[in-house]
């Protein structure tokens, strides 16, 4: 069981710690905020996520899903609409320029963007089905659920460090403008998953 777990919890960091669109959006979301827990709906919403394309990994369901390609095409056709957006209404929430004024989400936005970075990111879910999936194969009973456990509990305590962290920002951002480079790195970030999800796109077609 301690085996399992340990390999987990090292395999879960390993998949979450690079910088992605997922990570930028929750750090983000606790330096605008004034308080931790109003960043809360974006956390709660990407480790749910997370915890379901796990679980989906797990159960070996995603491969069936991936095996057609008109659903796999689809994913990617929704994903590069939905990063587009998102990177376009990040854009506009930067504060602005000596104003000090803070546009954070409403939980509403943020439940909704945490989904869509999480559940419409073909790339992230490919590593959960390429990497956890597979390992979890070597697992069974106990261990199995103590493996699962692990790489969830992981993705809710990083998910909950990064917005953490970015609170700790946001008090020492007084102008907002660190915050609004940072809302514009993110949107750039987000419109270059775009840019690679309609690559995909089209050399799947």
């Amino acid at each position: 069981m301690l085996a399992a777990l340990i390999h987990g919890i090292v395999l879960a960091f390993g998949l979450i710690l690079p910088l992605g669109v997922q990570n930028v959006f929750i750090f983000n979301q606790g330096a605008t905020h004034r308080r931790f827990s109003r960043a809360l709906p974006a956390v709660v919403t990407a480790g749910i996520c997370d915890m379901l394309l796990i679980l989906l990994a797990v159960m070996g369901v995603s491969l069936i899903v991936f095996s057609f390609a008109w659903l796999k095409n689809l994913i990617f056709l929704v994903g590069f609409v939905f990063m587009v957006y998102m990177g376009w209404s990040i854009f506009r929430s930067a504060p602005g320029t000596g104003e000090g004024k803070r546009e954070a989400l409403s939980p509403k936005q943020q439940i909704l963007f945490a989904a869509s970075v999480s559940l419409l990111n073909p790339h992230a879910i490919l590593d959960l089905i390429g990497v956890i999936g597979p390992s979890s194969l070597a697992y069974e009973g106990d261990q199995l659920v103590g493996f699962t456990a692990a790489c969830i509990g992981v993705s809710f305590i990083w998910f909950s460090g990064l917005a953490v962290a970015g609170r700790m920002v946001g008090r020492l951002d007084a102008n907002g403008q660190i915050l609004r480079r940072f809302n514009q790195v993110s949107a750039l970030i987000i419109w270059a998953i775009a840019i690679y999800l309609g690559i995909q796109l089209l050399e799947s077609l």
